[in-house]
């Protein structure tokens, strides 16, 4: 089961066009309602060690901790539904509720959800 504001590794190829792919981190941002009856999709935002200054709303720092070993970006914008297999289940680290919340406004944003 996955917990939403985790972030865990998952295999994201193949790719088309300009989507993210490769194995990276990514986001859980499917409501724990879902993750809680093992729904068989998971909505995530992958994240990239490609820094990109000054790319409010696209783009969220955040700080390696835990086993996020690298400063990384949560690509806002790449909002997507994957099957649960594609993701290894340990996590890598856990959002605070504040980071959780800034990253819902971005999404908001870029969704025009005001």
């Amino acid at each position: 089961m996955f917990k939403r504001g985790n972030i865990h590794l998952a295999k994201l190829y193949p790719s088309k066009g300009h989507e993210v792919g490769k194995s990276r981190p990514v986001l859980i941002l499917q409501t724990d309602l879902l993750n809680e009856i093992d729904h068989t999709t998971v909505i995530i935002l992958p994240l990239t060690t490609s820094l990109v200054k000054n790319a409010y709303p696209l783009r969220y720092d955040i700080q390696a901790r835990d086993n996020l070993h690298k400063d990384s970006q949560i690509l806002c914008d790449q909002i997507r539904s994957i099957d649960i297999n594609r993701i290894d289940t340990p996590i890598l680290t856990s959002l605070t509720q504040k980071e959780l919340l800034e990253i819902e406004q971005r999404v908001g944003i870029i969704l025009d959800f005001s």
